[in-house]
């Protein structure tokens, strides 16, 4: 049974910011939340309400400061959500499958989805490019990571988000979509799900490469990260190139579209024959799957080095399941500094965000593992 999440109330919300790495200003009043309502057109939920008035983070510019901020800042942030989506439309191919049929010119197809979107709840910054679906009174929603048509969960609800974000703790609740539209990316859609399989580029040059690149899907597997078919498919048609010896290997090498549902399966039968499952850490420390995480920590780390997964994405999925997961060590606080500059950037360009992501992981590789702090 999923559980579902209590209201939040103004203590709950006041113990949650006492954790933050922020300055707490004094909570907005009801007059204050309305006016900001009323002056860029949208609604809070009721538990981002109760955050707020609890109190407002303030201190860095990925908090938005709802009463003295600048409003031409704060309606960028409102507006990027539904501009990435647009951006998409125009420019990867991007079309909601419940729209009407998409217009063959692209002025018409972006004046159509503009007009469906004017319908879709909007959704409502809570840091950086974490947002909540603003709908009036209605509480749960789950957080959501927002660029472009990638989008994510990030908590199964907004003080959920608050320990993993900033604490390093998740409660047990499961995410559960809400709003139809934005479900939509993280149910199947063309977003980028940071617990499902890491999204680079599989590439290996030997036979050891090849093999580790199977390891580390089944140590992904272990932590209970999901798998796309065409990835096992792809990293067993590598090896398989590459000379890797394993009799079920070429069956999921060579599986069709029509067969995916075959590829877990398989997958777990090349493990097996190359011996991978016995080699795999046991999970025997407080902090569930420790050993493995910090193994994949590496390699998601060499990974954006080498270029094979973006320093962006690349660095949401160590926050998530490095930093979060492995109660936020302290040799990887500088990772995640950069990783949240980068996304506050994103829109500006985020060039230099982006290198520092890559020179960060790039010095945590030079030195001991897992790191010392």
């Amino acid at each position: 049974m999923i559980k579902q999440s209590p209201h939040l109330t103004l203590e709950d919300a006041r113990k949650l910011q006492a954790q933050l790495r922020a300055e707490i200003g004094p909570g907005l009043g009801e007059r204050e939340l309305d006016a900001v309502e009323r002056r860029f057109g949208f609604r809070f939920s009721g538990d981002h309400r109760v955050f707020l008035s609890a109190g407002l983070p303030l201190g860095s510019p990925l908090w938005p400061d709802w009463r003295n901020g600048d409003p031409e800042d704060l309606a960028e942030r409102l507006a990027r959500p539904v501009e990435g989506v647009l951006f998409d439309v125009e420019h990867n191919g991007f079309w909601y499958p419940y729209w009407s049929p998409r217009p063959p010119e692209m002025s018409e197809a972006l004046l159509v989805a503009k007009a469906e979107l004017a319908s879709v709840p909007q959704l409502v910054p809570v840091y950086g490019h974490r947002y909540l679906p603003g709908t009036a009174g209605e509480w749960g929603h789950p957080v959501l990571s927002v660029h472009q048509t990638d989008i994510i969960f990030y908590g199964a609800d907004l003080a959920d988000y608050v320990r993993h974000e900033f604490t390093g703790g998740a409660s047990s609740l499961v995410a559960q979509a809400t709003v139809d539209f934005w479900s939509y990316f993280v149910e199947g859609g063309p977003g980028t799900d940071v617990t499902a399989p890491t999204p680079y580029a599989p590439y290996a040059v030997d036979a050891r490469e090849a093999v580790e690149n199977l390891r580390m899907l089944a140590l992904e597997r272990l932590i209970g990260r999901r798998h796309h078919p065409e990835q096992l498919i792809e990293a067993g048609l590598s090896a398989l190139l590459l000379d890797v010896e394993a009799e079920s290997l070429p069956l999921l090498a060579g599986l069709t579209r029509a067969e995916h549902a075959e590829a877990d399966g398989l997958f777990e039968r090349v493990v097996d024959e190359l011996g991978l499952a016995r080699q795999l850490p046991a999970d025997d420390t407080d902090v569930p799957w420790e050993s493995a995480r910090w193994e994949l920590v590496r390699w998601w780390l060499r990974l954006v080095v080498t270029g094979s997964l973006a320093a962006g994405p690349g660095g949401d999925v160590i926050t998530y399941e490095g930093w979060g997961a492995l109660a936020r060590p302290e040799p990887l606080r500088p990772l995640v500094d950069k990783v949240d500059a980068y996304w506050a950037a994103v829109h500006r360009g985020a060039r230099e965000q982006q290198d520092a992501i890559v020179a960060e992981a790039a010095r945590l590789l030079d030195g001991p593992w897992p790191p010392a702090g």
